[in-house]
């Protein structure tokens, strides 16, 4: 990939899970909600303070991170889709090996 993020901007890989029903229903893309999680690809070098220094960012590459459902710029590079966000639109990295509630990995 040949895209760098500027100011406070990641580039994410949105993490889509197969969604299948509790009797076994495989849900097609237009009946799925919109995923909210993602893998960072790359980061910016973060916002400037009244300095003129970068403030980094809390967010690294390879974090897997939980993003508001409406964010971010989605784009498309060759056959892969990304999606631009702000680093406020990132809600929370995830951590250890517990899913989230309701998430299907």
């Amino acid at each position: 990939m040949n895209l760098k993020p500027l100011g406070d901007r990641i580039i994410v890989e949105v993490l889509e899970d197969e969604e299948v029903t509790s009797s076994g229903i495989v849900l097609p893309d237009t009946a799925k909600e919109k995923p909210q999680r993602g893998r960072v690809l790359s980061v910016g070098p973060g916002s400037r303070d009244d300095e003129g220094k970068y403030i980094p960012l809390d967010v690294e590459e390879g974090d897997e991170i939980v993003f508001s459902k409406y964010g971010g710029t989605e784009i498309k590079v060759g056959t892969d889709d990304y999606l631009i966000l702000r680093e406020s639109d990132v809600l929370a990295k995830v951590t250890g090996d517990r899913e989230p509630a309701g998430a299907t990995a």
